[in-house]
């Protein structure tokens, strides 16, 4: 699937003649200094500004600037007002707005909606610098600060929002971030090629309410597209399946002429039925089914009311995914429509290398002096090697931003980095503390079959079996591993970024190399649970794999004469998860020895298919009819909470609500001190502290003592349970 025309083959902007800013301006005396009077584009973050590739508005801005233009940075602003907003003056072209690298909400909330006081992406690791849902913050300050830039919203916050969604934190569905954000044109997934082509044609006169085509852009219109032929979502997916693999050469099937009586469902909403007209193809210009072809959704006011056709819209959705066949989709919201052209066409190699061989400074602004950001401490001496995942874990955003294609750097292109993080980095021991990505064994894996990936629209690769057409030879990742450790003044090559040993499995000699060269004493992998319930909702793989690949993993780590050993994470609460299954994974966690520290509830990110289980109560992932699987979600605080308190169930400050569940359970024979128990019986302590009877109003009647705030001491141990488990949740996002 290769995109029409090149990254880097557009002529370069007039301002091309300033040349390389040693950073990004932060200021008008920075911008004096290179000479300019004026910024292009001015972009718009809610993380500090490190210029280095593993952050996203610094790719942005370096990719921008290698096309000739000038372009600042605003790098959290204080959005109370719109002067930091007008610092570097009036743009050119236009704001380009993020809330960063992470999700604000996500940022800045744990599982259990209670408020984190730190920001690994700001100076100092302090909280509260940037807005609850910052995209749409920073956009309406931009609006004030000049009514007549274009505003052009980006990044995983406005990704996850381009269509109605469930809103965790408000418990509704929402409309799409575009309507609150105010912004002319959003650009989803990593944006690169999108954001090329409609910067080029900006500066090339052309008003943005006419850029309308681009892939990997949504826009607010009163109508679908001209010249497009249209078909009801309803129409896709009433039997429930997936489409088939269609041939790239038949028509789009006529549909029938005579209009079908209209769909109520059992709480009365009307599903209207779309006539979609034939499309007429000559015999010398015929076309792929799916070209200039759009699926209109549900309603934005239908889905918020109707959670099964919430649940029927996302999954249509999560099928017009793949840039080789996706249709675009229409929505309306009121007397409006969002319109979410198809998936931009992913980097091919060379480009991925020329995006990373930028002129990266790999260090914060100076502006922030010595203070420390924990994500850039956390990434500096790491290099990501490819994007994009094919294995599509309902839970996870990063299929949903960056797509299943993976898209690999070349080899030396790598080489390269590591070399210049050995010469320049302030700090480096001689240690690389990843080679990765969103997973750390799909480099250069793709589908064996051009014409199969270019139409498939199967939701995984890997569930519930690996696909016959993918690759699963390892070797590129082995030589990379082989080459990059072979370097001069290279001591170590670790390997941080989690594997997929389902994958790994395939290929024994990556298990060896792994084991031998390139684990640091442990190892990260995520089985997620071990009941078959949860995992078939989670779209993850049965611990069949994980025993095989801990055997070959115990195997060669026994060879080497290293003790290395395996570090499972696992998600509490996770739709499809019964207070049986947290159980169940409690009693193996136990017989396996595993006393877990990071443990964490299932997050609700927008827009993932776990996400709709969590809110409609329906298995999305098969067809969604009045007849669906109901999918049981725990919710509420205290619910949640036992889910998470089982995967610590060693902690003593768990056993009594552990005990109570297990007493409404019939399972007492699990409360008792033997090996074969999980929990202790009472102590007398515990019964000490027990509450006289007629509890605190019967404690305040007799002492005059005012009643105990029960509460800081819950809220206390959960955030010290979140702010250790947090991190598994933040490298999903990244």
């Amino acid at each position: 699937m290769k995109a029409e025309r090149s990254l880097f083959s557009y002529p370069k902007y007039w301002a091309h003649c300033y040349g390389t800013a040693p950073f990004l301006p932060m200021s008008r005396a920075e911008m004096d200094e290179l000479g300019w009077d004026s910024c292009d584009i001015i972009l718009v973050t809610g993380d500090a500004y490190v210029d280095h590739p593993s952050f996203g508005m610094a790719v942005i801005g370096r990719v921008l600037e290698s096309h000739g233009f000038r372009v600042g940075i605003i790098a959290q602003p204080d959005w109370t007002s719109k002067e930091p907003f007008m610092a570097l003056g009036k743009p050119n072209l236009y704001f380009g707005v993020t809330a960063g690298n992470m999700d604000s909400m996500i940022n800045r909330y744990t599982a259990d909606k209670k408020l984190r006081h730190d920001d690994a992406y700001t100076p100092g690791n302090v909280g509260g610098k940037r807005p609850d849902r910052a995209v749409t913050v920073y956009s309406q300050r931009c609006r004030e600060a000049y009514k007549d830039v274009p505003i052009i919203i980006g990044g995983i916050e406005a990704s996850l929002r381009r269509i109605a969604h469930y809103d965790y934190w408000s418990e509704k569905v929402r409309r799409s971030i575009l309507f609150d954000a105010k912004a002319d044109l959003l650009m989803y997934g990593n944006a690169e090629r999108p954001l090329i082509e409609v910067t080029h044609r900006l500066a090339a006169g052309e008003n943005i309410a006419d850029i309308q085509d681009v892939r990997g852009t949504a826009i607010i219109v009163k109508q679908a597209l001209p010249e497009w032929q249209g078909v009801d979502s309803t129409h896709l997916d009433t039997p429930g399946k997936i489409d088939p693999i269609p041939s790239p050469y038949q028509v789009e099937p006529e549909c029938d002429s005579q209009k079908s009586s209209p769909e109520v469902t059992d709480d009365g909403v009307v599903i209207q039925q779309v006539e979609a007209k034939p499309i007429v193809i000559q015999p010398d210009n015929r076309r792929k089914p799916w070209e200039k072809v759009y699926v209109k959704l549900p309603a934005f006011e239908v889905v918020r009311d109707n959670k099964s056709l919430y649940a029927h819209a996302s999954r249509v959705l999560h099928q017009e995914v793949n840039p080789g066949c996706a249709r675009a989709l229409l929505q309306r919201h009121g007397d409006r429509h969002i319109w979410i052209n198809p998936p931009a066409m992913p980097l091919e190699t060379e480009e991925m290398d020329a995006v990373f061989d930028l002129p990266y400074q790999r260090v914060p602004h100076p502006v922030y002096g010595d203070a420390k950001i924990p994500a850039y401490d956390m990434i500096r001496f790491s290099i990501n090697i490819m994007r994009g995942c094919y294995g599509g874990c309902s839970f996870c955003s990063i299929t949903e931003h960056e797509g299943r294609i993976i898209q690999s750097r070349s080899e030396d292109s790598i080489i390269r980095e590591i070399e210049e993080i050995r010469d320049r980095v302030p700090g480096f021991t001689g240690v690389i503390s990843d080679l990765g990505g969103p997973t750390a064994n799909m480099y250069r894996l793709r589908c064996k079959s051009p014409k199969a990936e270019a139409t498939c629209r199967r939701p995984s690769c890997v569930y519930p079996s690996i696909c016959a057409h993918m690759d699963t030879n390892h070797a590129p990742t082995i030589n990379l591993y082989r080459r990059a450790r072979n370097l001069k003044g290279i001591k170590k090559i670790l390997i941080a970024s989690g594997v997929r040993y389902d994958l790994a499995v395939e290929d024994p000699e990556y298990v060896k190399e792994l084991a031998l060269h390139h684990v640091g004493g442990y190892l990260k992998i995520a089985p997620e649970h071990t009941e078959d319930g949860p995992l078939s909702k989670m779209m993850k793989p049965g611990m069949g794999s994980y025993y095989r690949f801990k055997e070959l993993f115990d195997k060669y780590s026994a060879e080497a004469g290293k003790k290395q050993y395996l570090i499972p994470y696992f998600i509490a609460s996770h739709p499809g998860t019964t207070d049986e299954d947290m159980l169940a994974l409690a009693i193996w966690l136990k017989e396996n020895r595993f006393r877990l520290d990071q443990v964490q509830n299932f997050y609700p990110s927008p827009m993932a298919s776990a996400t709709t289980m969590y809110h409609s109560g329906v298995n999305s992932l098969k067809k969604v009819s009045k007849d669906s699987e109901a999918v049981f979600s725990a919710k509420g605080e205290i619910h949640r909470r036992l889910h998470k308190a089982m995967l610590r169930y060693h902690d003593p400050k768990n056993f009594a609500q552990i005990r109570e569940a297990l007493k409404k359970m019939g399972r007492e024979d699990l409360i008792g001190r033997g090996p074969q128990h999980l929990v202790p019986p009472e102590s007398g302590d515990e019964r000490k502290q027990k509450p006289a009877k007629g509890g605190q109003r019967a404690l305040t009647k007799h002492t005059g003592l005012p009643p105990q705030p029960k509460w800081k001491k819950h809220k206390g141990k959960a955030q010290a349970t979140d702010a250790k488990g947090k991190d598994s949740q933040r490298n999903r996002q990244r």
